[in-house]
């Protein structure tokens, strides 16, 4: 019984230190940011530029930042990639997103910025951009002689109809983007500024079923992020009671090639609920994980799962996937090599 109670009690803290230090400076602003791009940028207007007839240096760029850009998650990136591929998008620019899009994701590069530092934060953003053209590339010159399917011309050519100016957009985002720095580094006073400078924004450019919109989607973000988050901030805790320190540190405790190996196995193979790996990471860094085997579970986690292997194998048939999925483990793992030497 003790021990079910200690099992609950670390649980409980870790849930108690999230809620006190992380949701209201970090997540809460970051909300309203994948909201509003849910809202006010359109998808077509991105996903025609993976189009046969793009250039291939932007057909490929788009591609390797688009998740962020469209706010996909784990549980989204499945379809639009099979949308992209399918619709004669090509399996170079269609797999740069599939790796991409949930790892880059705002509410992910924030919240793994704020809970694991800065410096893995950036890391996971860099190497997820980088390795995503680099595994395109590899999987676009492997299956060269492919055929694709002829391309859907809406999917690429439709300009999203916004007809708001930019720079009306671009201050929104800026504005909010600027609230999410300054609240995490508790500069209340240019915090305050800011809310002030979004509310006279929102009253000279935006009408109310926009403003309405908008909350809305933050909302559903909210309703379909949030709950996962808790359960997965309450099962590091958990872990930090169960997992003896050494096991960890013997593992994945320095950043050799098989311990960055086995962090990309472990990654590929689990199922990450939407930002869940982020509090479980931290977990294992707080028991004696090095931090390139945790950028090599970070890279890996959210590109792969089984059940996600099981759908990209139906999609692009038993050799792409194969190869798609050895590239995304090799990727991962020198990735965190790299990172663990530096």
């Amino acid at each position: 019984m003790d021990f079910v109670l200690n099992l609950f009690s670390s649980g409980v803290a870790a849930l108690f230190d999230y809620l006190s230090a992380h949701v209201l400076t970090c997540l809460v602003p970051a909300f309203f940011i994948a909201g509003g791009v849910a809202v006010f940028i359109s998808a077509p207007a991105v996903l025609k530029y993976f189009g046969p007839q793009a250039n291939k240096f932007l057909s490929y760029g788009v591609a390797s930042v688009s998740g962020s850009i469209l706010a996909v998650c784990s549980c989204t990136v499945l379809p639009l990639f099979a949308g992209i591929y399918k619709r004669g998008g090509g399996i170079g620019p269609a797999t740069t997103f599939l790796f991409s899009g949930p790892a880059i994701n705002i509410l992910a590069i924030v919240y793994s910025a704020r809970l694991l530092g800065w410096d893995i934060g950036l890391a996971r953003a860099v190497a997820a951009v980088s390795l995503a053209i680099v595994i395109g590339l590899i999987m676009a010159y492997f299956f060269r002689k492919d055929h694709e399917s002829q391309p859907n011309p809406e999917l690429f050519t439709a300009d999203g109809g916004d007809s708001r100016p930019l720079w009306q957009t671009l201050l929104f985002f800026g504005t909010l983007v600027g609230i999410l720095i300054f609240a995490s580094t508790a500069n209340w006073p240019a915090t305050v500024i800011l809310l002030a400078t979004l509310g006279v924004v929102l009253w000279r450019f935006f009408n109310v079923d926009e403003i309405k919109h908008w909350l809305r989607e933050t909302w559903a973000f909210v309703k379909l992020i949030f709950p996962w988050l808790i359960g997965g901030v309450f099962l590091a805790g958990v872990i930090k009671e169960v997992i003896p320190a050494d096991i960890i540190t013997g593992a994945v405790g320095s950043s050799n090639i098989i311990s960055n190996a086995l962090a990309s196995v472990f990654g590929a193979l689990m199922y990450f609920a939407t930002l869940t790996e982020v509090p479980i990471l931290k977990a294992f860094l707080e028991l004696g994980m090095d931090k390139g085997p945790a950028l090599a579970l970070l890279l890996a986690g959210p590109a792969l799962s089984l059940p996600s292997m099981l759908v990209i194998r139906k999609i692009m048939g038993n050799k792409r996937a194969f190869t798609y999925i050895c590239l995304v483990v090799v990727s991962s793992t020198l990735a965190g090599l790299i990172f663990g030497m530096l």
